[in-house]
């Protein structure tokens, strides 16, 4: 990872780019007040020839009202994201996300459905169009990855965005130090990566594609960044002149270091894969960090 210097993160933000979930009442009687038995006819199994059939009418539940959002509420950028929002109970799951959401205007996010307003998110990070994965839907309401944040989620009341199809998916491995690409489910291609060194750690979890951006240095081997929704799990273990950077998907000026723990948290691949995923692959796109997956079951 370096210091950005220029290009649309670095431009919008003035920070490095990337590199990187009855009671009832009642009368009281004496035994002097209370009514003699009434006998009661013997149970039968057979219910009235009459008796019409009764059924529980469904109970409809209700959108929550999403309160009021304050005008001075932060804004969702490429920095830190506020805190307080819940944590993604799924972080780890590797099942895809096949829905984007896309702001078509300033909207709120949420702790919960019906729950409190804590950042504003706009249609544009940085100038690049924000599309967040949607991990969950309940009670009219939607809950998205956030950006500029790990492993967690932000509530959208209804309206003011649209939905995208999602089709591809990334997930990196960080045991086997390999990046799979799925399309559909099915797994597209795979490359060795490099990942991040003792204490800056690739961080686990789902993420996704923030967006792209050209590489203000040669070491990156002349292709293009891949800025991920993630951030270093330890800002202040990153290099001074990284602070503030999220962690990216991009190709180095060499191979030589794949299969290796040696970068700043970002996840490093060949400039050929790299180009490959840049063709293919758009923003909103899940990426998925695990140590491994699980090995598949032995054919008979």
């Amino acid at each position: 990872m370096t210091r950005r210097r220029a290009g649309w993160l670095a431009t919008a933000v003035g920070v490095p780019v990337l590199l990187f979930a009855a009671g009832a009442t009642g009368w009281a009687l004496t035994p002097d007040a209370m009514p003699p038995p009434v006998a009661q006819p013997a149970p039968t199994d057979a219910a009235p020839a009459d008796a019409a059939p009764t059924s529980a009418a469904p109970v409809e539940e209700r959108v929550p009202v999403a309160a009021p959002a304050p005008t001075d509420l932060p804004m969702v950028d490429y920095g830190p994201a506020p805190t307080g929002f819940p944590a993604d109970p799924g972080s780890l799951d590797t099942t895809p996300l096949t829905e984007g959401v896309h702001p078509t205007r300033r909207i709120a996010a949420y702790t919960a459905p019906g729950g409190r307003p804590l950042a504003f998110l706009e249609p544009t990070i940085s100038g690049v169009e924000l599309t967040m994965p949607v991990a969950q839907s309940r009670l009219g309401w939607t809950a998205v990855l956030l950006p500029s944040a790990n492993r967690t989620l932000a509530w959208l009341p209804p309206g003011g965005f649209t939905t995208v199809a999602l089709r591809d998916q990334v997930v990196v491995e960080r045991r086997p130090h390999r990046l799979t690409w799925y399309r559909a489910g099915r797994a597209v291609r795979s490359w060795q990566v490099s990942l991040g060194q003792r204490g800056q750690e690739t961080p686990l979890g789902r993420t996704f594609i923030l967006g792209r951006t050209p590489p203000p240095e040669d070491v990156y081997g002349g292709v293009d960044i891949f800025a991920l929704g993630a951030v270093p799990d330890d800002p202040e273990a990153v290099p001074t002149g990284l602070r503030g950077a999220h962690i990216g998907l991009h190709s180095w000026h060499h191979d030589g270091e794949l299969g290796e723990n040696t970068t700043n948290g970002c996840i490093r691949l060949t400039r050929s894969g790299q180009r490959e995923l840049l063709a293919e692959l758009r923003p909103g796109t899940e990426v998925v960090v695990v140590d491994e997956l699980p090995a598949p079951p032995p054919t008979a």
